[in-house]
């Protein structure tokens, strides 16, 4: 579980820190998406140039931690909706990130124990952080999987996925802020799309992607800001998000901006306030 902290000085504890992670093959020299991230969410998981990246970000997006908190609160809510009202009870998600409490297995755990979850992602410092991940009740079995979404057949027959889910019933597939990382050359519709042929009638796909069709000119300048950082993040319109969700049964309210999505309580005043679309669909 990570906890908030205050980065304003850090130089006595980096040094130590990055010579441990380097230990495990972590390159500290550069931003990584997921570190930036947890930054934003105040987490503790994340060095100088991860910091660096983020207050660059800010620069141009005064409000991301906000908006980093508001695509968070759509994971919860869209797991949390497909637990109660779908019965959804096995759930893979890709892009997992560094733990941050509560986590997919406890947000469905609370709706109904025995829940089977597959965490993925490609990051070592997550690698590090997957024992936070398997904690769960006796009932149920939660496991880590260290794998690359751009290979979607390896990541279908990794073994530890096959003997914890059971791919012959519904399955929640989560995608949260991690298709922007995939340039359009590298076609992330066939990688999601290979992703939901896998899987059988019933499983729903919940997705969240940053967006410029909120704000062009500051989505333009973080754009920019990543590709300086050699990282690759790609921002895409509504219709283009809506793409991955091709041929299945979007759950109203459809694609639309995160936080109008199921808000908890009343809808929010300006829902385009965090830069991202969301969405939930069921295969026919």
């Amino acid at each position: 579980m990570t906890t908030s902290q205050d980065f304003t000085d850090r130089s006595d504890t980096d040094a130590a820190e990055l010579s441990q992670w380097e230990k495990y093959g972590v390159d500290t020299t550069t931003p990584h998406s997921a570190r930036v991230y947890d930054y934003w969410l105040g987490g503790k998981t994340n060095f100088p140039p991860d910091r660096a990246m983020g207050q660059a970000i800010e620069q141009a997006v005064p409000t991301m931690k906000a908006q980093a908190k508001e695509n968070r609160g759509f994971q919860k809510r869209a797991v949390r909706h497909l637990a109660e009202r779908y019965g959804i009870r096995q759930f893979l998600d890709l892009g997992t990130g560094i733990p941050t409490s509560p986590n997919t297995h406890e947000i469905a755990e609370a709706v109904s124990p025995g829940t089977r979850v597959v965490y993925v992602d490609n990051d070592p410092i997550v690698l590090a952080h997957a024992r936070a991940l398997m904690v769960s009740t006796p009932a149920s079995r939660t496991t880590y999987i260290h794998a690359d979404l751009g290979k979607p057949a390896e990541l279908l027959a990794d073994p530890a996925l096959t003997s914890t889910l059971d791919l012959s019933k519904p399955v929640g597939l989560l995608m949260i802020a991690v298709l922007m990382l995939i340039a359009d050359e590298d076609d992330p519709w066939g990688k999601v799309a290979a992703l939901r042929d896998a899987l059988p009638s019933g499983s729903y796909l919940a997705l969240t992607h940053p967006t410029q069709d909120f704000n062009e000119e500051a989505v333009a300048q973080v754009t920019a800001s990543a590709r300086a950082a050699g990282m690759t993040l790609v921002p895409r319109g509504k219709e283009e998000v809506s793409r991955f969700f091709e041929g299945w049964e979007l759950v109203e309210p459809g694609v639309a901006p995160v936080m109008a999505w199921h808000p908890d309580g009343e809808q929010p005043a300006d829902p385009y306030a965090a830069y991202y679309w969301g969405g939930v669909a069921r295969k026919p």
